[in-house]
């Protein structure tokens, strides 16, 4: 399985970046597709993920209501809609695909199989 993240770039505080996550490799019902950041000197955080069957969301608090997990099944593909971005949304971003993961467990980068490389996301004031 692999894992392409892309769409990241430099962004004012207020626009809106998305980001896209390209699967390919295998098959992915019954995996969770989450997105990850890590700004430096500070440790991974979980953003968001999506049920790839079923399509069901989950999302930190810190981007609840700004940023949005899509899916588009037949392109294989995750997106990761940011709006209202802010000086602390600067990132790196991650996606990643884990299987069998459950709401409670989404949110746990140690639960994930496969991982993409980051798209670094900059917002400026």
């Amino acid at each position: 399985v692999q894992l392409q993240a892309s769409g990241g770039g430099l962004v004012q505080a207020g626009g809106s970046l998305r980001l896209t996550c390209a699967a390919s490799g295998g098959t992915f019902n019954g995996y969770v597709m989450g997105w990850f950041r890590q700004a430096p000197g500070k440790e991974r955080e979980f953003v968001g993920g999506i049920k790839w069957s079923g399509g069901s969301t989950t999302y930190a608090d810190a981007v609840k209501g700004r940023f949005t997990i899509s899916k588009d099944t037949a392109k294989n593909t995750v997106y990761l809609q940011m709006n209202k971005l802010k000086l602390d949304d600067t990132a790196g971003y991650y996606c990643a695909a884990g299987r069998g993961l459950i709401t409670s467990t989404m949110s746990n980068a140690i639960k994930y199989n496969y991982w993409g490389q980051g798209t670094q996301v900059t917002v400026s004031s």
